[in-house]
């Protein structure tokens, strides 16, 4: 709220967008070495709380300054109708409410470590993708992007949001449930991509998952 309120010069803005993007690597790779200096469930979980506070600071940062200049970006203007946009919005917000749901109903969690999953979740999205959630934030994204009618805003979603948000997953977040939830999560790894979904239930992951609480 308070960044709502501030009338930043373009080069603070070009800060603010950026570099709390930045910033996400970096922050990934000190996490991982705090995990593996000590790989203990009990050391990963107060790891995992910092670390999610900090890039929960550091994405409000950078995507309320890109919303708030997406139209002062006088780039290409994309020509897509914001009654066409709109309902992409709608939709992919309720995907992103159903992801939340599933972690919780079958994870015992909430996202950005308010509560740490206690359960592995393996089913219903969580079947199709191992990040479901990081793929329904994103698609909302875009269709922020189109209902802004952004061309900028959509590079800047692409090309640096995106990429530094994959990288924190695959440097932290994936070392982090390993250590938390050991061989069944190494399983369900190996039998469920890592983004994109699949086309196909995979039922052996999801039968091992269920096998999976500790």
């Amino acid at each position: 709220m308070w960044l709502v309120r501030q009338h930043l010069s373009p080069a603070v803005t070009a800060v603010a967008v950026a570099g709390p993007v930045v910033l996400f690597v970096p922050i990934a790779v000190a996490g991982r070495r705090l995990l593996d200096a000590a790989p203990t469930p009990e050391r990963t979980a107060k790891v995992t709380r910092v670390l999610h506070a900090c890039l929960v600071l550091l994405a409000g940062v950078a995507v309320i300054a890109a919303i708030r200049t997406a139209g002062a970006w006088r780039g290409l203007v994309l020509p897509v109708p914001r009654a066409v946009a709109a309902p992409l919005v709608y939709a992919t917000a309720a995907a992103l409410a159903l992801t939340v749901l599933n972690l919780a109903l079958r994870g015992l969690g909430a996202p950005f470590a308010v509560v740490l999953s206690r359960r592995l979740a393996t089913d219903w999205l969580y079947a199709r993708t191992r990040n479901p959630m990081v793929l329904a934030m994103l698609a909302c994204g875009f269709a922020i992007g189109l209902w802004l009618r952004s061309a900028l805003f959509l590079v800047w979603l692409l090309a640096l949001f995106t990429p530094a948000l994959l990288i924190y997953l695959k440097v932290y977040e994936e070392r982090e449930l390993e250590i938390r939830f050991g061989e069944p999560y190494r399983r369900y790894r190996a039998a469920t991509p890592f983004l994109w979904p699949s086309l196909r239930r995979r039922r052996q992951a999801a039968s091992r998952g269920r096998r999976s609480a500790p």
